[in-house]
């Protein structure tokens, strides 16, 4: 029911650019620590970030509200255990305030103070989403064989999602009483309406702007989600000097040129037009999203 789930590749880079990297598995996550090696505390989401948004937001969940879904199945997963008489150690929560914005990366790097410390690098999680990810590691390394395979099925360990077991049973139950809805118009116009946005003839001129600004400050990129396409940006713990200036140059070249409000006013135009078009298909899918949040809460409320 989410972004990330499509396999479309040339979604990819709007899958890693728009923060909805909340269901890669954290593991696989960089951790980089500032230039030289200073160790900080991580700064909150900047509102440069926090600010973007688009209409179909409205039926996808953002970070925040997959905590919820993912508290949810693990009291289903607990309880499931204890029916089996295995154990099961709930997560501490995550604060919605920690939560990756659900848009970060939309427009590529967009925040000047995260781009002073961490360049085009992901910064590390925020205190308590770092807490229930220790947590959850720690779970799992001190799961004996027979546990494992009751809580995340044959294979016994969850890739991302599982394919079985306590985990499996969790994620049905909450999603017995969604409605039918079609996920895949979703999935489509995300990246359709996405795609547009970067035709839209204004915004083909802020690019060039944008472009021009940064080949003032030395650097040479046609679209400004080139920097993000390179896999050195999205690698590896190091955040080098040089990165830092190209991406504070990036920032700035994207507010000098109004990069991301006249962008996010292109989305939101064809995204409304998109939905007026399909209302009744997009009404079914809002009433799915609600259902499944109410079910997540439903369970947390009594769990």
């Amino acid at each position: 029911m989410s972004l990330c789930s499509r396999a479309v590749p040339v979604l990819m880079l709007l899958c890693v650019v728009t923060g909805c990297a909340a269901e890669v598995d954290s593991a696989s996550r960089s951790k980089p620590a500032a230039a030289g090696g200073a160790t900080a505390p991580v700064p909150p989401p900047g509102d440069e970030a926090v600010s973007i948004s688009v209409p179909l937001d409205r039926y996808d969940p953002s970070p925040a509200e997959l905590e919820v879904i993912d508290a949810a199945e693990d009291v289903l997963v607990g309880e499931c255990m204890r029916r089996q008489g295995l154990s099961w150690k709930r997560l501490p929560r995550a604060a919605a305030k920690d939560a990756e914005p659900r848009n970060r990366r939309r427009y590529g790097v967009v925040e000047p103070q995260i781009a002073r410390i961490y360049g085009y690098h992901l910064p590390p999680d925020r205190p308590t989403v770092a807490r229930r990810e220790a947590a959850e590691e720690k779970r799992r390394k001190g799961l004996d064989g027979m546990e494992k395979k009751a809580a995340y099925g044959s294979e016994g360990r969850p890739p991302g999602k599982t394919s079985g077991g306590c985990l499996k049973k969790a994620e049905e139950t909450l999603l017995e009483e969604v409605p039918d809805a079609d996920f895949g118009l979703l999935n489509d116009t995300i990246g359709a309406t996405y795609e547009q946005s970067m035709k839209d003839r204004v915004l083909v001129r802020v690019f060039r702007a944008w472009s021009a600004c940064m080949r003032q400050a030395g650097y040479r990129y046609a679209h400004p989600l080139e920097p993000l396409a390179e896999e050195r940006r999205l690698n590896g713990d190091q955040v080098s000097e040089g990165e830092i200036r190209q991406a504070r140059a990036d920032v700035r070249c994207k507010k000098s040129t109004d990069l991301v409000p006249v962008w996010n006013a292109a989305e939101n135009r064809i995204q409304r037009a998109a939905t007026e078009k399909n209302s009744a298909a997009f009404a079914e899918l809002l009433r799915a999203q609600r259902a499944w949040m109410a079910a997540a809460h439903r369970v947390l409320d009594k769990g």
